[in-house]
């Protein structure tokens, strides 16, 4: 491993400037980092190095000639599978899915691509994106880079894991409950979840509520330069909100700002080790001149279960429904119990009354930021779960109750509130050595405020500006 495998976006992009180092030479070290560890990793469900050489001499010679293509030429990006590329095969982790080519790039790899970046690996995912954790009958197991015992998260877990070990500069996903920031996490990282309309996507995708696309990065400034790469109105997406959201280069300080504090989000039950690297990051907002005061919430887990699943039964479960019998053997065992809890929750509320829970769960947190400029909340309330498990009814337990993964996703509250922008970012390491991570949730459609919020966290610990904060693969 070189330590170019660990510069960020906005540093490796100073040294092509710079012309001191050439993509051509991050990608040899890539490619190198990439046979030493991904062996046992398993990131990525399809490598394109060949490609990704041409590209990096491309963008060696355009930056030996001053001239660019965009603000992420030579870039190394790790796209999810999940996001299609034109004339190449998307398997969705999937043994039920064929190898017909796609006719069309995502949008989010149209933008990559056209500022400069180069896809250098798809990355895993598990089966149709479903679960916060990354196996699949078609792929193996993605395990985690800090502990390879246990998952990097899902369903970006792929992007998540590459970019934690090395192998990749900047990585894309996609959250519809909370994947880009339980990867990111899980695996030290910083991840952004959008408002609704922010990055476009493709059909029928780009109009569901809880979904958006976008990037993991190792920090805040990365994380805001892959998000005005990706931000912005799109021919194929109606929902695309004009104009394109800018976030700035650098970000005030936090000092006056009003943070609340809810550490379980209601009746979330959070492990000690998680809470307390929670109250950590508070009082390093605090000494950073962040007013920040403890809340609380009257959610509660079973309305957001109820809620969320009768939601995603009419939209990602409905495709899974009408798989024919016979083929139901080929799914994962954690993709047949989704498809047989979301059809019995489709069930239990119509469409007028999921959309009514939706609003009603948003109240208490419209009126909350109401007093504060945002809140602050664990990412993932435990240190991970175990690689490789498909968890079908298994209790684990949490601080001495037993309960099942879905009773973890602290993440799906804020794909609810659509329009909230959440960006998660590291609040230290659990005593497995996994990440902990906190988000940082702003008011609807106020993307700037979470960033700058995060990036007086980042300042307060400078996790990736040293070499301790990195796998020991």
């Amino acid at each position: 491993m070189t330590e170019m495998n660990y510069w960020s976006a906005t540093e490796t992009l100073a040294h092509f400037r710079a012309k001191d180092v050439s993509p051509v030479e991050v990608l040899d070290a890539t490619v190198v980092r990439i046979s030493e560890v991904n062996g046992r990793v398993n990131a990525f469900s399809e490598q394109m190095l060949d490609e990704a050489r041409d590209a990096a001499h491309a963008s060696e010679r355009r930056y030996a000639a001053g001239e660019p293509a965009g603000v992420l030429d030579g870039l190394l990006v790790a796209a999810k599978d999940e996001h299609v590329i034109e004339g190449r095969v998307d398997r969705m982790g999937s043994l039920l899915t064929d190898d017909t080519p796609a006719d069309h790039s995502h949008p989010v790899i149209e933008r990559v691509q056209a500022a400069g970046g180069i896809i250098h690996g798809r990355t895993t995912t598990p089966e149709f994106t479903l679960p916060p954790f990354t196996h699949s009958a078609l792929w193996g197991v993605t395990r985690n880079p800090w502990n390879l015992d246990v998952t990097p998260g899902g369903s970006s877990g792929g992007s998540a894991a590459a970019l934690a070990a090395g192998m990749a500069t900047v990585a894309t996903g996609s959250d519809i409950g909370g994947s880009i920031r339980i990867p990111a996490s899980l695996c030290g990282l910083v991840g952004f979840k959008s408002p609704m309309g922010r990055i476009p996507a493709d059909a029928p995708f780009n109009q569901d509520s809880y979904c958006t696309d976008g990037a993991l990065a190792r920090t805040v400034a990365d994380a805001a330069l892959m998000q005005n790469v990706l931000a912005g109105p799109h021919p194929r997406d109606h929902v695309s909100i004009r104009p394109a959201y800018v976030l700035p280069d650098t970000f005030e300080s936090v000092e006056g700002m009003r943070i609340a504090l809810c550490i379980n989000l209601g009746d979330f039950v959070v492990e000690r080790a998680i809470e307390e690297n929670t109250r950590r990051a508070a009082r390093l907002l605090e000494e950073a001149g962040a007013i920040v005061e403890e809340v609380t919430l009257p959610w509660r887990r079973e309305k957001f279960a109820a809620v969320a699943a009768a939601h995603l039964g009419r939209l990602a479960g409905e495709g899974l429904l009408h798989i024919p019998e016979a083929a139901q053997e080929l799914l994962m065992p954690y993709t047949r119990e989704f498809n047989e809890h979301v059809s019995v929750a489709s069930r239990a509320l119509t469409l007028a009354e999921t959309l009514a829970g939706e609003s009603e769960l948003y109240r208490p947190f419209g009126e909350l930021l109401g007093r504060y400029d945002a809140l602050i909340c664990p990412t993932w309330p435990t240190q991970g779960l175990p690689a490789g498990e498909d968890l079908v009814d298994v209790m684990l337990e949490v601080e001495g109750r037993q309960q099942s993964w879905h009773q973890q996703v602290m993440t799906i509250p804020f794909n609810m509130l659509s329009t909230v922008p959440v960006l998660s970012v590291p609040s230290g390491l659990a005593p497995n050595g996994v990440p902990t991570g906190v988000q940082i949730a702003g008011r609807s459609f106020d993307d700037i405020t979470p960033f700058r919020v995060g990036a007086a966290l980042e300042a307060a610990q400078d996790l990736w500006g040293t070499t301790s904060w990195r796998p020991t693969l």
